[in-house]
């Protein structure tokens, strides 16, 4: 069995790899969009973790909500990266300061 340590320190690793993707890359926005993911993705490694450690079903339950959300915040920015990319024909985040409808 794998004890507890482990997991915890997978997921600080994710979460670490994440956040330095985010500030490392600020000029793409689908880096920026998997950054947001794997953030989750730690988040619900933890969740799982002491969910298992604990003994009870709740932090398992709650990843499929947090799971849930980040589908649908990837096909909303998905779609929305499209959007941007076909009106604007680049998906530089500098070349996004100025959002006019």
């Amino acid at each position: 069995m794998i004890p507890l340590n482990d997991y915890l320190i997978l997921g600080a690793i994710l979460f670490a790899l994440a956040v330095m993707g985010l500030f490392i890359n600020r000029k793409n926005l689908v880096v920026l969009l998997m950054c947001v993911e794997l953030i989750l993705l730690a988040v619900n490694i933890n969740f799982v973790a002491f969910s298992r450690y604990l003994m009870n079903r709740e932090g398992q339950i709650f990843v499929f909500f947090v799971l849930t959300v980040a589908a649908a915040e990837s096909a909303i920015g998905l779609a929305l990266l499209v959007v941007v990319f076909r009106h604007r024909q680049s998906i530089n985040v500098q070349d996004l300061d100025q959002l006019k409808g």
